[in-house]
């Protein structure tokens, strides 16, 4: 697995919020979002080979329950089946970071799913290629509802703009077995300006339409860095 860093933090989004945990994020992504926060596991990919083993020895390191799997996306490994197993035999709590968008037999206590919505796609101006690419690879219903039906789960939707919100509600017409609890609307941005910018009115938006508001504490609390 090429895998860009391993570290010790808080989770900083979803249900989960505020538990420490191990982060595993592969390097590697098949889409290609314009606001990805992590360029370096898409955009241009880092990191390092290594085994299943490796990645055990690294993450043994710390005396942390929870272990989170994010990428880029970590869907795209094949070595995540046996390495989920591992994990789960050695009574980890395993979370899941994925757009949805491919699967894999793995191991998982919470699948955290991020639907691409259409502001996710990068400009074809500037990346004619990627803009189709990403266009043509973003949605998945089957794998979104194999995904919810066979794991726990929390969908995660990023906000740019008032009219994603109405994209969402399309979205979820599609999937109407869907706990709309489970639905967290998170705000773009990668400052803690700009996601105050957006909570003004995405907060107010989620009290309404009983979804969740989901904040990114992680930036709010240690800014846009590696290993946070």
């Amino acid at each position: 697995m090429r895998i860009a860093e391993i570290f010790r933090s808080l989770q900083g989004e979803g249900l989960l919020t505020g538990t420490e945990s191990v982060f595993v994020r592969t390097s590697g992504c098949n889409l290609r979002c314009w606001f990805c926060d992590t360029p370096y596991t898409s955009w241009a990919p880092e990191g390092t080979d290594l085994s299943i083993d490796e990645v055990l020895l690294r993450v043994g390191e710390y005396d942390t329950e929870h272990v989170v799997l994010t990428g880029g996306e970590p869907m795209l490994w094949a070595e995540l089946v046996p390495l989920t197993m591992a994990l789960a035999r050695q009574g980890r709590h395993i979370t899941i970071e994925t757009a949805g968008t491919l699967d894999l037999p793995v191991t998982c206590h919470l699948m955290s799913i991020s639907p691409k919505l259409s502001n996710s796609t990068p400009p074809r101006a500037e990346h004619p290629r990627w803009s189709i690419r990403h266009e043509r690879s973003r949605h998945a219903p089957d794998v979104i509802r194999r995904l919810t039906g066979d794991y726990e789960y929390q969908w995660k939707f990023v906000i740019d703009q008032p009219d994603d919100c109405q994209e969402v509600e399309r979205y979820l017409e599609l999937f109407p077995q869907v706990d709309r609890a489970r639905v967290l609307l998170m705000p773009q941005g990668t400052t803690a300006a700009e996601l105050a910018e957006r909570e003004a009115w995405l907060a107010d938006y989620c009290r309404e339409s009983r979804l969740r508001y989901c904040p990114r504490k992680h930036i709010e609390w240690y800014g846009l860095v590696r290993g946070t």
